[in-house]
């Protein structure tokens, strides 16, 4: 795999040329032109809005939300004047299809989603019909379209739709009618020649992928286009594997060129008029490129704690204890040294043992994985010690046809598990592994405090990801760690044939048509959203929690797994912020909140909380303009790098739940974490690596916040109030549009919008 250090122009889909000196000449035209024939570009073009390519303003085809971010943003939209759904909405049930936790909140929330789907007119698909992103690969993705959706992997690239997983705020500005405000993303090339060996898998090529541009950043919120001669030899289920994946690289979306296997696609789901010939133009310039030869890749797993951390599978088997022994490093760092992980103990006769396999989800459970892993387990059995492997088809017309052809009975057979559609194993609340088991899972991550791992209990578990195949080959080896090219296997190649009866027979659509005298079914848990008071003059902000691992993920900012029952219920949830990483900061933001609810009040902040008194006193002297007309109280975040993963806006609104007015970072994983901040009316503050003034406790200041973000300054002043004293320091917030400096100014999208 070859990662290009300059720009890259592609020539008849076939010749690389590298933008350097001395090709200039053999191209023919300038890179600003033929960046236009990018495939990314002229779906951007057609859905912009603003008449500049350089300041999108994006409207989207579609948009597609679970039963964990749906409520949330309805309730957002309905308090901001929503009359009825202006594009194809569709409420899909994946996350919290058990209805296990919580009492009645679980299907509470369902009711509630299919109601609204009535009044408002959208589309709500049950519970364990399909997940998210499979039924909108399967009814809802269309060549040259957009979607939008409220979870991180929505990623349609491969059926030539390209899709973007957002914060629910970003879709409520789309059920308003408003944009998505970007500026013009670079496009990165993926060209793709030769074809992967038998028994490598889309999880093996994604792995080898995000191993290789993630820590360095070099797709980082940019599109992904896959091309090259390449792409031709991929089924569209092998293309799709490979494209959800491309959420874990941290780019903004992914497209690839299509052609007759996508039209066919389109034409076995009965949806032949969605498919358009995608491709780039004769000439088109990529801002870099990835150079992959798919023969060279090998059955690959990405070790604790995160995507990015690849081996090949041969690779690890001839480095066990080194790599072992990295991981449970790995685990200290990530843990606070709260507890021990033993992947060692693991290692039996020289050999990796793992007491887990797992296929699911958007990622693992599409028809050709789960064929080709019943054609390698056919005959065989899991064994009857402790290693266990269960199977989830991503949605019930993949299930209907596994049955159909045998490929059900095969697994079965062996003592593996068939359950139906469900998101559950890739955040937490499904299959979690016991304390101390190794999972190897063909999902989407990996990351700490994600599976199951509660260290304020002492438990902890750990996940790597592998592909279907390879899982199917260690299934067969009754858990010892196998990759697929080991086994002589003849895949049976089964065809998909896809029946919508399921679908017609059970999922409610309005067609688009709202029905104003639908009554919304409410449940006890379902709330709205406390009221967020705009940004004042002059701010104090107590830091509240200080992370200094590499990278947060979101995972860690409002944990997953059984706190996905309270995301309907904005203070309940709230409660669960930072719980599995920093477990006292609830209880800080909470202490320090008293003072704005004493200013909101028009009280005395200082009797609230009587530690302010001398930071107040000191400011008058040095400040003068201070009094609880003029200045706001909360609570601050630092953390390195947060943001990394799901797209959940949880992880903003419940900081700013608790009273938080803004986060410190050295840089943010992601957009749309950074989104989440601004649409919650929280300052995304940036601090130089290395440079770090305050601690956790420390106060800081932020003079005239209110005139510099109105002013769009570049720099602003910044003091931490200490020892009677204090210390000026510098703080940027990046890029602002006009509309998100409002949103801050407001306190948040729901003061911004509500009439």
């Amino acid at each position: 795999m070859k990662l290009y250090e300059n720009g890259v122009y592609l020539v008849n889909g076939t010749e690389l040329i590298e933008d350097t000196s001395q090709n200039a000449s053999r191209v023919g035209m300038t890179k600003e032109e033929a960046a236009k024939n990018t495939i990314a570009y002229g779906i951007l073009k057609e859905h912009n809005t603003s008449g500049s390519m350089e300041k999108l303003q994006v409207k989207f085809d579609k948009l597609t939300s679970h039963d964990i971010t749906f409520v949330g943003i309805i309730q957002t939209a309905r308090a901001s004047g929503l009359e009825k759904f202006p594009i194809p909405y569709v409420l899909t049930n994946c996350h919290n299809s058990l209805c296990a936790v919580g009492g009645t909140i679980n299907e509470d929330d369902h009711m509630y989603g299919l109601t609204c789907a009535k009044k408002y007119g959208g589309v709500y698909v049950p519970p364990h019909q399909a997940v998210i992103h499979q039924y909108a690969r399967e009814m809802l993705a269309e060549g040259g379209a957009m979607i939008l959706g409220s979870d991180s992997h929505t990623r349609y690239g491969a059926l030539g739709t390209m899709a973007i997983g957002e914060g629910g705020p970003e879709l409520v500005k789309q059920l308003l009618s408003q944009t998505y405000d970007i500026n013009m993303p670079q496009v990165v090339g993926v060209y793709l020649k030769g074809a992967p060996v038998k028994g490598v898998g889309p999880q093996d090529i994604a792995l080898a992928i995000i191993g290789k541009v993630f820590a360095n950043g070099y797709v980082k919120n940019k599109v992904m286009e896959f091309v090259g001669p390449g792409v031709a030899g991929l089924s569209v289920d092998y293309r799709i594997g490979i494209d959800v994946m491309t959420t874990e690289t941290t780019c903004l979306s992914s497209v690839w060129q299509t052609d007759g296997a996508v039209r066919e696609f389109y034409e076995i789901h009965g949806r032949k008029e969605a498919y358009k010939e995608l491709a780039p133009g004769q000439t088109a310039y990529y801002d870099g490129m990835i150079e992959i030869d798919l023969s060279e890749i090998r059955p690959m797993i990405a070790m604790p704690f995160h995507p990015s951390n690849t081996y090949t599978i041969e690779e690890l088997n001839a480095n066990l204890t080194d790599i072992l022994d990295d991981c449970e490093k790995r685990a200290q760092v990530s843990f606070d040294g709260a507890v021990d992980l033993d992947l060692k103990s693991k290692v039996k006769n020289g050999r990796l043992y793992v007491d887990q396999g797992i296929i699911a989800g958007c990622a693992g459970g599409g028809f050709e994985n789960i064929c080709d892993a019943a054609d390698i387990l056919n005959g065989a059995s899991i064994g009857q010690d402790g290693f266990t492997l269960s199977v989830y088809p991503a949605s019930m017309p993949i299930y209907m046809e596994l049955v159909r052809n045998g490929a059900a009975a095969a697994l079965m057979q062996t003592g593996a598990v068939l359950k139906t559609a469900f998101c559950g194993p890739c955040f937490g609340a499904g299959d979690t592994p016991a304390n101390n088991a190794f999972s190897i899972r063909h999902s989407t991550r990996n990351f700490p405090n994600r599976e199951g791992s509660k260290i304020q209990n002492g438990q902890i578990a750990s996940v790597a990801l592998m592909d279907a195949r390879s899982i199917a080959a260690t299934a067969a080896n009754k858990g010892y760690l196998t990759p697929a090219t080991d086994l002589d296997v003849t895949y049976s190649g089964k065809k998909y044939f896809f029946d919508r009866k399921i679908y017609e027979n059970r999922i409610f659509d309005s067609k688009g048509i709202a029905d104003p005298s639908v009554e919304i079914q409410f449940g006890p848990n379902i709330k709205d959203w406390p009221n967020m008071s705009p940004l004042p003059k002059h701010m104090i902000l107590k830091v509240a929690a200080e992370i200094h691992d590499p990278v947060t993920t979101t995972d860690e900012l409002i944990p997953s797994g059984e706190t996905s029952s309270y995301r309907s219920n904005p203070l309940g949830l709230a409660e669960f912020t930072l719980s599995r990483k920093d477990p006292a900061y609830v209880g800080r933001a909470k202490e320090i909140q008293k003072a704005q609810k004493a200013i909101e009040a028009d009280t005395c902040p200082c009797e609230a909380v009587p530690e302010l008194k001398p930071v107040m006193d000191f400011l008058k002297e040095r400040f003068g303009d201070i009094s609880r007309k003029t200045v706001g109280i909360g609570s601050v975040v630092f953390a390195v790098k947060p943001g990394d993963g799901s797209a959940r806006e949880q992880a903003a609104s419940c900081q700013k739940v608790l009273g938080g007015w803004a986060n410190i970072a050295n840089e943010y994983a992601t957009k749309r974490y950074r989104s989440n901040l601004i649409n919650w009316g929280m300052l995304p503050l940036l601090i130089e690596p290395g440079e770090l003034p305050f601690a956790n406790g420390d106060y800081i200041f932020l003079p005239d916040i209110r005139r510099e973000v109105e002013e769009a300054a570049a720099e602003l002043k910044a003091y931490v109030i200490k020892d009677g004293g204090c210390t000026e320091f510098k703080l940027t917030m990046g890029e602002l549009t006009d509309d998100e400096r409002s949103i801050i100014l407001k306190g948040c999208l729901i003061n911004y919008n509500r009439k």
